[in-house]
């Protein structure tokens, strides 16, 4: 997860494959953990095994209801001490208080901390234990490395090197093909399969949990446990050598005649592709900016077509007559369909870096007179999507920098068309005068001063008042003391910008610039 995050594929389709299948996999080491004592014993005895997962079921239930009543409850009193400290002590203390818990009626320490992680995730101060525990969780991981390191033997890896490999092959082999198959039977693309598969090669942490586990109750031997430890560990080694070199490798892969076969049959929309057009636009992904601009389209009555990978999305905007076909939009084949060498623009929406490249490439190939507007999260990618050939690359980073600073200019009351100049430079320059930009000195400065003294003040108009049934002009208001009229209400109507014949009522609320002393 974390090199997933690093590499910012978490928003990616096979991003969030490998996020639920992780997720799925942590969770099923409960149940494993509540078997191990009973798998220990000489022959399995079914009576054995339901009185042990009844005693785990009780120990649960009882663990969640206390989650309900009395650790809410029981922080709320630590809570309102109002002392930090004592409020990090007594997260750390449930922890360690629920896992020996466990312990001592026969589970294991790991599943204590685990169900202690869960009673204080349903708590109202869940956010706020997170906040002070997060210090520890690198110390602890450290911990956990350095003690997966200590319990290695180094002279039995020289000395079976050949085992550990080709254990190390077998473990890599098995996983990915298991992991491109469960993906592609969900009817995801080859290409999210393949980099799913990759990602998903590795043993995970709650691995060695079960197999010391599994040592200590005698189930494993040392022999076994050694290989298994030895290849784990070196399975985390080369996994980020495998997710750095998956964009590429799922692009060979997904390029293959027989895979491209195998992709042309996985049609979800049972209308096909459309009919051949011309002079269309291309939205590729249908997320909140490829829907955004769809309906845009649509309103100027501009010819479109959409391609989106999600599924659910594909059968959700059929049903409201959306142009949208089920597709990975890296084939040259689909991209073909959609018309993409006589469309007249494509617009790139996805969270797929390797993906968006893809596109940009192939479709600059298909059509050298498209054109071609790309959405990116980094500003970092924009020169080589430009190389690639995109005419525009729009950053979602800097586009939300250009909307904060042209607000906190707002603020400061600089002129409008100084800051629409700024944001036309920065567009202009692709982003670049971001990086240097460098305004006048003591610009700000001195319009602070300039308007420091100038404030706007509302004043009621009362019956009976004496302005009541005179004309602004009628008052010599800017001549006698320097404020200025700039909005009058009257009732729900609002009158920006009175003539000086505008006559005021009672009841009428005046809005006035000037200097304070005025």
């Amino acid at each position: 997860l974390k090199m997933l995050a690093e590499r910012g594929e978490i928003d990616t389709p096979h991003g969030r494959i490998m996020v639920g299948i992780l997720i799925f996999q942590d969770l099923c080491v409960v149940p494993m953990m509540l078997l191990i004592p009973v798998l220990s014993r000489d022959g399995i005895n079914v009576l054995d095994v339901a009185i042990k997962m009844g005693k785990a079921a009780l120990i649960i239930a009882a663990v969640l209801m206390s989650a309900k009543w009395i650790v809410p409850n029981l922080l709320h009193q630590v809570v309102r001490t109002k002392s930090r400290e004592l409020f990090i002590t007594t997260i750390i203390l449930l922890c360690l208080g629920i896992a020996l818990l466990t312990s001592r009626f026969g589970l294991s320490l790991a599943l204590g901390a685990f169900l202690a992680g869960l009673i204080i995730s349903e708590s109202e101060y869940a956010h706020q234990a997170t906040s002070d525990i997060l210090p520890f969780k690198e110390s602890f991981m450290g911990l956990f490395f350095v003690s997966v390191g200590m319990l290695m033997n180094v002279s039995y890896m020289a000395g079976n090197w050949q085992k550990i490999a080709i254990t190390v092959a077998l473990i890599f082999g098995l996983k990915i093909i298991t992991g491109i198959i469960s993906v592609l039977v969900t009817g995801s693309t080859v290409r999210t399969a393949v980099s799913a598969g990759l990602g998903l090669a590795q043993i995970g942490e709650f691995s060695f949990v079960l197999a010391v586990a599994g040592k200590t109750s005698g189930l494993i031997s040392e022999d076994f446990y050694q290989v298994f430890l030895s290849s784990s560990v070196a399975t985390m080694m080369i996994t980020p050598f495998v997710l750095k070199a998956a964009p590429s490798a799922s692009a060979w892969v997904a390029s293959r005649h027989l895979l491209k076969k195998i992709e042309q049959l996985k049609k979800i929309s049972e209308e096909g592709f459309p009919r051949k057009r011309q002079g269309h636009v291309i939205i590729i992904g249908f997320g909140l900016n490829g829907r955004n601009l769809a309906k845009v389209l649509r309103k100027a009555d501009i010819p479109y077509v959409a391609l989106e990978m999600n599924s659910d999305t594909v059968r959700e905007m059929k049903k409201k007559g959306e142009p949208i076909y089920y597709g990975d939009g890296t084939s040259k084949e689909i991209l073909h369909k959609l018309s993409v060498e006589r469309a007249r623009l494509l617009v790139i929406a996805i969270s797929d870096p390797a993906s968006t490249r893809s596109i940009v490439s192939i479709a600059r190939h298909e059509n050298p007179d498209i054109y071609i507007i790309v959405r990116t999260r980094y500003v970092a990618e924009i020169d080589d999507l430009k190389a690639l050939g995109a005419n525009e690359v729009i950053p979602e980073e800097f586009e939300t920098s250009v909307e904060i600073f042209s607000r906190v200019l707002h603020h400061y009351h600089v002129p409008r068309n100084v800051i629409t100049e700024n944001i036309e430079n920065v567009r202009n320059g692709s982003y670049s005068m971001l990086r240097t930009v460098e305004l006048p000195k003591k610009y700000l400065a001195e319009r602070h001063k300039f308007l420091k003294g100038i404030e706007t003040e509302t004043y009621l108009i009362k019956e009976g008042s004496h302005v009541t049934g005179h004309s602004i002009k009628e008052l010599y208001l800017r001549t006698e003391t320097g404020v200025t009229i700039i909005a009058v209400q009257r009732g729900e109507e609002i009158h920006q910008n009175p003539s000086p014949e505008f006559v005021l009522n009672s009841g009428d609320i005046v809005l006035m610039i000037g200097r304070r002393k005025d």
